[in-house]
C-alpha cells in the first residue's frame, strides 16, 4: 500500500490523496482553495479508478471539473453530499453509505460519520491493515454525529488546528457576550458550523436569524431519516426553525445573524456585510479559515470584523484520542501548517507522523 498527498500535507491547501491498494489507485477527495484558483497538480497523476469524496465543502469538491485529466473515473459520494452540494458533477456520482461497507473494485470500503458536515463520513479502505482517512471531524459538534474510528494500519488524518487546545464552550461564550452587546453577523457555511452555532446560541436565548441557504439545509436535515443527525438533534433543528427569523437583504440589525456564506465572498453574508460594514452598532465575526482575498480577510485586516475560533477540527487532545483509537503505525498530518504541526508532533513524541508519502 502507497498513500501519497497530491495536496493538504504541509499547510491548508485543499484535500486530495492517492491511496494505491490491491492494485487499485484510489483518490480520496479532489478540492479547491480555500484560496481560489489552487487546484491540486494532477498532471502526472495518470489514470485514477475513482474518487471518494468525503463531504461537501470546496476544499474537498471544488477540483471536480479536473476529473478529465484523471481519465474521468466514477466519483462516490453520499447521499446527502450529493443533495446539499450545489455542485453539478455531484449529480451523477455513486453511492458511498453514511455508516457500513461497499466494495469498490474489488477493495472493502468501510464509512462512518465523520461530525463536521452533513453526510461527511471517514473512510477506511483495505480493512485494518489498510488507511483510514478521516476528512474533516470534530468531538465538539452539538449535531453531527462522529462514529468511533477503527483500527487501521495507516491513517490520514486532519490534523487542522494543531496544538490548539481551547474548547469550543470558550468561543461559544465569546460569541455570545459578543451578541449580549449588539447585534451581531456571523458569516458562516450552512453545511456545517452555521447549524451548530444557531442551534446553540437559540438554545442559550438568542434572537437567532436564519439566511434561506442555512434554513434550506436545516430542513432536510431535521426530515432525514437517514441518521446523518440523531433524532434529538432532529428535534433540535426543527425547534431552530420554528424560533428563528428568516434573513433577506434588507433585514434589520438585530440579534445574531447567521448567513452564507463564510467569508462573505457571496450569498446573502456578502449584502449584510457590505451594508453593516459602517455601522458601528453591528458587530462582524469570523469563525472559521478566512481564505486570501476574500472580503471577509479585508473586513478583518482592516478592524473592521473581528475572528472568534468556533472549532469544527480536532483539538490537540483529540488527536491523541484518536491515536489511541485507531492505533496506526503511521499517521500523514493534514491540513496543518508546519510550525502548528512542529508543536503537535513535540506534544506527543510516540506518535509517528509521516511526510507527505507513506509506503507500507
Amino acid at each position: 500500500m502507497k498513500i501519497e498527498a497530491i495536496s493538504g500535507y504541509g499547510g491548508k491547501t485543499p484535500a486530495c490523496f492517492l491511496v494505491k491498494i490491491e492494485g487499485k489507485r484510489f483518490l480520496l477527495d479532489l478540492g479547491e482553495g480555500p484560496e481560489a484558483g489552487v487546484f491540486p497538480d494532477l498532471a502526472k497523476l495518470g489514470r485514477i479508478d475513482a474518487v471518494l469524496i468525503s463531504h461537501s465543502h470546496k476544499d474537498h469538491i471544488g477540483a471536480l471539473p479536473l476529473l478529465d485529466q484523471i481519465g474521468s473515473p466514477p466519483v462516490y459520494t453520499t447521499a446527502m453530499v450529493r443533495e446539499i452540494s450545489a455542485h453539478s458533477m455531484l449529480n451523477v456520482t455513486r453511492d458511498l453509505p453514511l455508516q457500513g461497507a461497499i466494495d469498490i473494485l474489488g477493495v472493502a470500503v468501510e464509512t462512518g460519520r465523520a461530525s463536521h458536515a452533513p453526510g461527511g463520513i471517514w473512510m477506511r479502505i483495505g480493512g485494518e491493515g489498510g488507511v483510514l482517512y478521516t476528512g474533516d471531524w470534530t468531538r465538539e459538534s452539538a449535531l453531527y454525529g462522529l462514529d468511533d474510528f477503527p483500527r487501521a494500519a495507516a491513517a490520514i488524518c486532519d490534523v487542522s488546528y494543531g496544538d490548539h487546545e481551547e474548547p469550543l464552550s470558550i468561543g461559544i461564550d465569546r460569541i455570545a457576550k459578543e451578541a449580549l452587546s449588539g447585534p451581531l453577523l456571523l458569516p458562516m457555511p450552512p453545511a456545517g458550523r452555521g447549524l451548530d452555532s444557531a442551534v446553540l446560541l437559540s438554545e442559550a436565548g438568542l434572537r437567532v436569524g436564519l439566511c434561506p441557504a442555512h434554513r434550506k439545509i436545516a430542513e432536510r436535515l431535521a426530515a432525514s431519516g437517514r441518521g446523518e443527525v440523531s433524532a434529538t438533534a432532529r428535534q433540535r433543528l426543527t425547534g431552530l426553525l420554528e424560533k428563528a427569523a428568516t434573513l433577506h437583504g434588507d433585514s434589520s440589525a438585530e440579534g445574531v445573524m447567521i448567513a452564507a456564506a463564510a467569508d462573505a465572498g457571496d450569498g446573502l453574508a456578502a449584502k449584510l456585510a457590505a451594508r453593516f460594514a459602517d455601522n458601528d452598532a453591528v458587530r462582524i465575526i469570523f469563525t472559521g479559515h478566512v481564505a486570501d482575498g476574500t472580503p471577509g480577510k479585508a473586513l478583518i485586516e482592516e478592524g473592521i470584523a473581528g475572528f472568534a475560533r468556533w472549532n469544527v477540527h480536532p483539538r490537540a487532545s483529540d488527536i491523541r484520542w484518536f491515536a489511541d483509537l485507531v492505533q496506526p503505525r503511521v499517521i500523514l498530518p493534514a491540513f496543518a501548517g508546519k510550525p502548528a504541526m512542529t508543536r503537535l508532533a513535540a506534544l506527543y513524541p510516540d506518535l509517528s507522523f509521516s511526510g507527505p508519502t507513506i509506503d507500507i
